[in-house]
Order: C-alpha cells, then structure tokens, then sequence
C-alpha cells in the first residue's frame, strides 16, 4: 500500500533518515574526483561505506563515477531492506 507524503507524516522522515545501510564496494580507482579528497582511494580490495537511506541513490551514482562495483547492500540497526 502507497501512502502519500501527507499521510506519512515527519515520524516517517525522521526514521529514513535513521536506517543506515552498508555498501560493500570493489573496485574503486583514483580519478580527478578522488584527487581532492585527503585519503587515497584503494584499487584493489573491499571497501565499506555507511549511508542513510534517504542518501543511498545518491551514493550508488557517486559509487558508480568512482569506478566502483557494489557487491552487497546490507542494513544496518536491525531493519532489513524493502
């Protein structure tokens, strides 16, 4: 069942911004991008990032610029992905 955003009210807001889903990404490579940043990106291996669910498509874009692949999506705090 669809419920607008009338009827979903603050309370459901505040708690997609709570659940927080883990990316388990490969693949990563240094670019223009990542030549900004204070940390060197790892080419080889798993690297983890923790993001809200209200920020999780955006991540997948950036995730997918940097050249890198995610191989598993999991949610973190007890709830489990819809």
């Amino acid at each position: 069942m669809f419920y607008g955003p009338a009827s979903a009210g603050m309370s459901s807001l505040n708690d997609a911004n709570r659940r927080l889903f883990r990316y388990e990404v490969v693949g990563l490579r240094q670019n223009d991008q990542t030549d900004r940043q204070n940390f060197p990106i790892r080419r080889s291996g798993s690297v983890f990032i923790t993001v809200p669910y209200n920020r999780m498509n955006e991540e997948m874009r950036r995730i997918t610029r940097l050249g890198g692949k995610i191989v598993k999506i999991e949610a973190l705090n007890g709830t489990q992905p819809e």
